[in-house]
Order: C-alpha cells, then sequence, then structure tokens
C-alpha cells in the first residue's frame, strides 16, 4: 500500500475541476465547517502529511483516507501559493459559521441607522480579513493599500445602507430588509478589486496548459476578480433576498409574535441553512484554473506568447477565491 501511495498526486482533483458538479463536490469537500475545530496539532500533521506525499514518502501505515483527510484539511487551512497557515476567520471553511452570523444580524438589526452602521462595520471587518486571506500571494499589498481598500468599502457599505435608508422609510418594509443585500453586493464592488489592485496594476502571471509561465495580464486579472466578485454576491443573494420574505411572512403568525426575542437567533439559523450549499456552490461557478484565449492578452502579451509556444489558442491562470 505505500509504494502505491508514494507515486499518488496528492495535489491532483479528486474530482473533474472542467465540470460544475466536479467544482462543487471539491467546494463542499475544503469549504466543509468542521474543519475549523481541527486542532494545530492535527493540522501540522495533514501540512506534514501532504509534504511528504510530494516528495513520494509516505510513512508506512498510512491508508488513502488518512491522506485524502489530511489534504482535505491542508486545503481547507493553508494558503495555496505560500503555504502558511492561513487566520482561522479568513478561511472559507469559517464562511458558513462568520456568514451566517453576520447575515442574520445584518438583516434583523436593520431597522435603526445605528445598528446599520454598526453591523455594516462588523461586516466588511469580516470580508476585509476573508479577501487578504485568501489574496494572491504572488501580489503583495501593502499596509497603507491594505487600509485604503478598508476604508473604501466600509464607506460604500455604510454609504448605500444608510442612503437607501433613508430613501425607502415610507417603502413596503420588505424594500427595507432588502437593504442589507444592497450594501453588501455594492461594497464586494469596491472591496474585492482594491484588496487585489497590485493584480489589476501588475498583472497575474498567466501559463500555458502544462503550467509553464509565459508572462503577466492585467486582463487576466481584470477577469479573475469579476469572476470572484460575481461569486460573492451570488454566495449572499439567496439569503439575503429570499429570507427577508420568509421572515416577513413567519411573523404575522400568532406564534412567532409572541417569541420576538429569537427571532434574531432563527434569522442565523436560517442564514446558516442558505449558506451551507450556497458557499461551495459560489466558490464552483467558475473554474478555479481559468482559460482565456491568447487573442484577449495584451498586445505585446499575446506576441511574446507567440514568440514562446507558437499559435497556442489558450493561457491559463489562478482567479483566487
Amino acid at each position: 500500500m505505500e509504494s502505491h501511495l508514494n507515486s499518488f498526486d496528492i495535489d491532483a482533483p479528486r474530482w473533474d475541476q472542467t465540470t460544475f458538479m466536479g467544482r462543487l463536490k471539491h467546494f463542499f469537500n475544503i469549504t466543509d465547517p468542521r474543519t475549523i475545530f481541527a486542532s494545530e496539532q492535527m493540522l501540522d500533521w495533514a501540512k506534514i502529511m501532504v509534504e511528504n506525499s510530494r516528495r513520494g514518502t509516505v510513512p508506512p501505515g498510512t491508508n488513502l483516507e488518512q491522506l485524502l483527510y489530511a489534504k482535505k484539511l491542508y486545503d481547507s487551512a493553508f494558503h495555496p501559493d505560500t503555504g502558511e497557515k492561513m487566520n482561522l476567520i479568513g478561511r472559507m471553511s469559517f464562511q458558513l459559521p462568520g456568514g451566517m452570523a453576520l447575515t442574520g444580524c445584518l438583516l434583523h438589526f436593520h431597522r435603526t441607522l445605528p445598528a446599520v452602521v454598526f453591523w455594516q462595520w462588523v461586516n466588511q471587518s469580516f470580508n476585509a480579513l476573508v479577501n487578504y486571506t485568501n489574496r494572491n500571494a504572488a501580489s503583495p499589498i501593502s499596509v497603507r493599500q491594505m487600509a485604503v481598500a478598508y476604508v473604501t468599502a466600509t464607506s460604500t457599505a455604510l454609504g448605500t445602507a444608510l442612503g437607501l435608508t433613508l430613501y425607502t422609510k415610507k417603502a413596503p418594509r420588505l424594500v427595507a430588509r432588502w437593504i442589507p443585500f444592497a450594501a453588501v453586493a455594492a461594497a464586494n464592488c469596491v472591496n474585492i478589486p482594491m484588496m487585489r489592485q497590485q493584480e489589476l496594476i501588475n498583472g497575474i502571471v498567466v501559463t500555458d496548459a502544462d503550467s509553464r509561465e509565459l508572462g503577466q495580464s492585467r486582463r487576466a486579472a481584470a477577469v479573475g476578480i469579476s469572476q470572484v466578485v460575481i461569486s460573492r454576491i451570488t454566495m449572499a443573494a439567496p439569503g439575503m433576498i429570499l429570507l427577508p420574505i420568509l421572515m416577513q411572512r413567519l411573523e404575522r403568525l400568532d406564534f412567532m409574535k409572541k417569541i420576538q426575542v429569537l427571532h434574531a437567533p432563527l434569522q442565523v439559523l436560517l442564514a446558516g441553512g442558505f449558506l451551507v450549499v450556497m458557499v461551495p456552490v459560489a466558490c464552483a461557478l467558475f473554474p478555479q484554473r481559468c482559460e482565456m484565449l491568447v487573442s484577449h492578452l495584451e498586445d505585446e502579451l499575446q506576441e511574446a506568447v507567440r514568440a514562446k509556444r507558437g499559435d497556442i489558442t489558450f493561457v491559463y491562470f489562478n482567479k483566487g477565491l
């Protein structure tokens, strides 16, 4: 068994990443919120196992299930570029508990301006940490740039939420319940591009089908970041759009009127029900390894690619999360 596992490609995807279902299975695996309870010792063990497997030196007595579990823990907790352990709150596996708490609170505490300000600030602080944690490590960002991204995204969310709250004071209550989603969507359109601005300025690495580096493309960076923005908005949309409708109907029931103190916890739990599905679904919308027509690259990069690899049709790049 060990000799077989020594030749096992630990980095090869378990499921076909060119199909949506294959990507969905992959992200259900690595965004599993149970992995956040893994101890530091378990995570260190997982890293050692993965590194040993890459060297073809799997410890005697190891079975395939142990190796796959180690890879699951490794993918959930370590940065794919640097191999460094990511902070707990910024991991994609923390999106379910973190996102459900924030979504529930954003939707419940939307009636007063102080509550709107506080929860939008908390949410954008969480998002900024997630975006920083999952950044492309090949494009470092300075403390000043991070601060500008954070302040701009928070200001955008607050401006959208407060503006719409004041503008829709006489609108139906359901409209007011949708304001948090508008603010979150607007902030995502600002936060992610600004947190990854170095990619837009300097470009990201594009490769051929065999992962040989061909150059850096700003257009590829724009495509990748746009896809991440769409994914993040999609992740939040069902819960933040459908949950207000559901809560409005539930609140009309007599027994719900008697337990108003439980409305906020209920919204948190229901938000978790949406996110347990939507986190992997949103991550799986687009391939992690994107392909792009050479003809869509910058003119000078097209010439460089053709000089290196002839008339290839596609280049590939990592879009990030």
